[in-house]
């Protein structure tokens, strides 16, 4: 089943469309100001220690610790290598260069991040498995922490 529109119909969304002014723009920029996304990166750092300390106290073994930490770490230096390498370029507008520039530095952090994993067992010795994993769950999830929190942050601005 097809449904088509008139033309005065789709003459009448068209009109609708009102370009912002000048100020209208600057006033909406200020009401929703853009959040640097190295917060994200900070929240993780945080968590891996949160993540650290639970470990610790639960285990009484600093290694747990360590391998959360490490875990947790895992997953924040890559991301933070991929905002680095994403930031726009002066002088570059193609918008294939920038998508094709995000899928080069996206495949560049999971290949960094399942090597970090993978080189665990060698960098820590008497590598806690669990702790591990923990502290890379905890790090993966302050990107849906970010998607929440963002929109009170905004609001309190």
């Amino acid at each position: 089943m097809t449904t088509e529109a008139s033309v005065s119909e789709i003459d009448a969304e068209v009109s609708d469309f009102k370009p912002l002014t000048a100020d209208e723009a600057r006033r909406l920029r200020e009401q929703h100001p853009e959040l640097s996304p190295w917060w994200v990166i900070g929240a993780q750092v945080a968590a891996g220690l949160v993540v650290a300390a639970v470990a610790w106290a639960w285990t009484q073994a600093p290694l747990a610790a360590v391998s959360a930490f490490y875990g947790a770490m895992a997953v924040a230096v890559p991301a933070a290598l991929f905002i680095r390498g994403t930031r726009p370029m002066h002088g570059v507008t193609s918008q294939s260069a920038a998508m094709l520039k995000f899928f080069v530095w996206e495949l560049i952090k999971i290949a960094l991040t399942v090597a970090l994993l993978a080189a665990a067992r060698w960098v820590i010795k008497d590598l806690h498995w669990l702790a591990l994993v923990a502290g890379v769950v905890v790090a993966l999830k302050m990107y849906w922490v970010a998607l929440v929190v963002r929109p009170r942050l905004l609001n309190r601005i």
